[in-house]
């Protein structure tokens, strides 16, 4: 009886130790100037029990990492992409070579699903992907299908939709429609995930929702059950969450496809870069979703577990800002791979910190300031701006983590972040004369003056290149 006692309780650990991460997927993204090592990265993912991985790209050093790693990858592919994949299917299967069967070998990247664009749809990109995304997501499809590797029956197309390709008038989710001004080309990408048996893929952003309406009510962003909800016939919904997954099942079910998986793609809560934009407010979050996501109980229309990835990863200093200052602090992890702050991702009472990004090599313990012999601040302001014009001084904005610094300080904050950015070069803290470097940490409180990390030169010259196209295609687009 001792024996199988002992045999009930190891078996019991393990399925603890299974049921950790719950299977969650997390969004990697590679929009920052010094990117981690990604093998080291992708060990910290197993260390911490996740199983699944969503990138933006196929980044070749990010896909030789996850090589071996037994990780499920959601590999993506960019707009830019688009055009040339929807009226070229030379180029589609070109992609498909290069950037999924040649990583398909015994130990390889364990690829299950493409992304064809990320959230294609938007309205700020006032349909500019809006005629390419459905040909290129055949297009893919069908390369897959005609692969050396004939592996269209594995490995599944889909797109990253942003919620507000559906919509609701009255609030309601049984109301829940696609935007007519993009109906038609849903109408068409519904029917080829169906005919390929795809998940329908959905962003979902309770932050955005409180962010963006000064009406919202705040308790209906969290899940603990507060503030007044909304009715929908014998439905409560007491957040936004579940309505905005519902709204997605009453759209797909008034369109006939009430029968399509919904995964959600992104959720998340950012730390930094506005008002609601916090450490306190992140934990709430996500220590409401994961005891929500425990549960498997789905959303009220439809049970069941929600397959969902985390967004993201880590923050990224060379994301647009277009959307807000909050878009470099979506990470759960900070730049240089320390966890922000403990989370209960079993959602079964396991309040935890994750395990860091062992290994990272860091700069010297240096820092650039203003030199406090400066007596002219609107002198220094000018250099501030330019250190601010060419590195992420978004922490000091309005109700960020170091807007409450003084004017000096500030300017501080803004030459460090230049400097650092710049592999803390002589020549990078210099600023007419005002700048000068200190081994004292510099930092207040919980405003972080960076020390950043190590990247090798070869990382940093591909990464800035690919990171200035992007922000140069996110520029255009939204002008």
């Amino acid at each position: 009886m001792a024996r199988a006692a002992v045999l009930v309780w190891l078996l019991s650990m393990m399925l603890v130790s299974i049921d950790i991460a719950q299977g969650y997927g997390i969004n990697w993204g590679s929009m920052m100037t010094h990117p981690l090592p990604p093998k080291k990265v992708v060990a910290m993912l197993k260390e911490n029990g996740f199983k699944k991985v969503k990138l933006f790209d196929a980044e070749p050093s990010m896909m030789d990492a996850l090589a071996g790693s037994g990780l499920e990858v959601m590999v993506g592919i960019p707009n830019d992409k688009l055009s040339e994949l929807a009226s070229d299917y030379g180029s589609a299967k070109a992609w498909v070579k290069h950037n999924v069967t040649s990583y398909l070998y015994d130990g390889g990247v364990a690829i299950k699903y493409v992304a064809v664009g990320n959230e294609p749809f938007l309205s700020s990109y006032n349909g500019s992907y809006v005629k390419t995304t459905y040909p290129a997501m055949k297009n893919i499809q069908k390369a897959l299908y005609d692969s050396s590797q004939e592996v269209g029956s594995k490995i599944k197309v889909t797109t990253p939709f942003n919620a507000d390709v559906y919509h609701s008038k009255s609030d309601k989710p049984t109301d829940g429609e696609f935007r007519q001004n993009i109906r038609d080309s849903m109408v068409q990408i519904l029917g080829l995930l169906k005919q390929a048996k795809s998940p329908f893929l959905v962003n979902i952003y309770p932050f955005l929702s409180l962010s963006q309406n000064t009406d919202f009510p705040r308790e209906f962003a969290f899940f603990d059950g507060g503030g007044k909800g909304v009715d929908d016939g014998n439905i409560h919904y007491d957040n936004v969450f579940d309505a905005n997954l519902d709204t997605a099942h009453y759209a797909l079910k008034k369109e006939g496809y009430s029968d399509l998986e919904i995964i959600i793609g992104e959720v998340g809560w950012p730390t930094d870069g506005g008002r609601d934009a916090n450490v306190k407010l992140a934990q709430k979050f996500y220590d409401g979703l994961f005891k929500k996501l425990a549960k498997g109980q789905g959303s009220p229309l439809r049970k069941g577990s929600v397959e969902v990835y985390l967004f993201g990863l880590f923050d990224e200093n060379s994301k647009s800002i277009a959307p807000g200052d909050f878009e470099r602090h979506w990470g759960i992890f900070r730049y240089d791979g320390q966890p922000k702050f403990p989370m209960d991702i079993s959602g079964k009472g396991q309040n935890q910190m994750l395990k860091p990004v062992k290994g990272v090599e860091m700069l010297d313990k240096q820092w650039c300031v203003l030199n406090s012999d400066v007596r002219n601040l609107s002198k220094a302001m000018k250099e501030k701006d330019y250190a601010c014009s060419n590195a992420d001084c978004t922490s000091i904005k309005n109700s960020s983590s170091c807007s409450f610094l003084e004017p000096s300080d500030q300017v501080s904050y803004a030459f460090n972040s230049f400097y650092q950015s710049r592999n803390q070069s002589v020549e990078a803290c210099n600023f007419n004369g005002m700048g000068t470097k200190v081994t004292q940490d510099p930092s207040k409180g919980d405003c972080l003056f960076p020390l950043q990390i190590e990247s090798s030169a070869t990382d940093l010259v591909a990464l800035s290149l690919s990171t200035g196209l992007l922000l140069l295609m996110s520029f255009f687009i939204l002008m």
